[in-house]
């Protein structure tokens, strides 16, 4: 699990591992209002970073370091063979779910684990306990299998397209592909927007580039990246495998410079 270590200028400084749910949702503020200073696997480097970047930043430091709070927020669940039980009533669930995305559980039918998927799909059929209406409940069979075959649950319950690489995903990469996951990128977006961003961010390499702007220039193709990550992502490949069909291609081409650009032989 990856872990963001955020900034609201003039506000605060704090870590989630769902930028999405803990800053735009709960918190209100668009990706815009805030930036990302640091980002890690690691809970126990990026909860010392946040204490030592509250003190230096001048703002309210933390009680209790991130990764202390994480054990203490832990939901407690109750699984039995039938059933896992959650300690909240169904329309309290999902932001409780939210906050501890990575959490798994054993059952007698095998591994559970919270991602944004399962979340959805226990949104769907969470049930109200029959004997306390503030906590809620779903059949660890029927989760079970949704987690066997998620395409038999219908397409609103699993992540589209189905992406294919034929290449180790790089981390870099399923950064991208998270956080535009986390962001409904891939949900609500679409192969023509992406295209239309990719010229924008184009515009701006082009401004930079006169400009002789070194750091808007890095700014640009970075952005650029990120587009193309995100465009092949809904085309349903990776941007892992488009780089390495081009290299395939361009490795075996051979040619002679001419007026600064390679022209490959006929």
């Amino acid at each position: 699990m990856t872990y963001y270590l955020y900034h609201i200028p003039g506000k605060k400084i704090g870590v989630t591992c769902n930028l999405n749910s803990r800053v735009t949702l709960t918190q209100g503020y668009n990706p815009d209002e805030y930036e990302v200073l640091d980002q890690s696997d690691d809970i126990d480097y990026i909860s010392e970073k946040e204490i030592e970047l509250q003190k230096s930043y001048g703002y309210k430091v933390d009680r209790k370091k991130y990764n202390e709070l994480i054990k203490l927020n832990k939901m407690k669940i109750n699984v039995t063979e039938q059933t896992t039980t959650f300690p909240y009533p169904v329309k309290k669930l999902k932001g409780h779910l939210m906050d501890n995305i990575g959490m798994q559980w054993k059952t007698e039918h095998g591994l559970f684990v919270l991602n944004i998927d399962s979340i959805r799909w226990i949104e769907k059929n969470v049930k109200t306990s029959f004997y306390n209406d503030s906590r809620s409940f779903i059949y660890n069979k029927a989760f079970a299998e949704w987690f066997k075959s998620p395409e038999l649950w219908g397409d609103d319950t699993i992540d589209k397209p189905v992406v294919k690489c034929s290449k180790k995903p790089l981390k870099m990469f399923e950064n991208i592909r998270d956080w535009a996951k986390t962001r409904g990128l891939y949900d609500e977006g679409n192969s023509h927007t992406q295209y239309v961003k990719l010229q924008e961010e184009a515009g701006e390499l082009a401004k930079a580039l006169l400009n002789n702007d070194k750091a808007e220039v890095i700014d640009a193709i970075g952005d650029m990246v990120v587009v193309l990550t995100n465009l092949a992502h809904l085309q349903g490949v990776h941007i892992e495998t488009c780089i390495a069909e081009a290299y395939k291609v361009i490795s075996k081409r051979t040619g002679k410079m001419i007026n600064g650009t390679f022209v490959k032989d006929e």
